[in-house]
């Protein structure tokens, strides 16, 4: 497992966690989602043989919140 911390903008409450946790979670090889409302990071531990970062990104991204670069 490969571990990745993502700064992400405009997640705001318990519901912008729910929705990035759903999200990145449904991903395959995805093992762990930890958001950080007041850091404003998003930690996930995945498999890099079976999901990509930018397939994680893309799925913050999805859920209407900006992925810092």
């Amino acid at each position: 497992m490969e571990t990745a911390i993502i700064s992400v903008e405009g997640m705001m409450c318990e519901h912008c966690v729910k929705a990035v946790t759903k999200a990145v979670g449904a991903l395959p090889g995805i093992g762990g989602v930890a958001v950080d409302l007041a850091a404003g990071t998003v930690t996930v531990s995945y498999n890099a043989g079976a999901v990509a970062l930018r397939e994680i990104q893309a799925a913050i991204e999805e859920q209407g919140y900006d992925v810092a670069y």
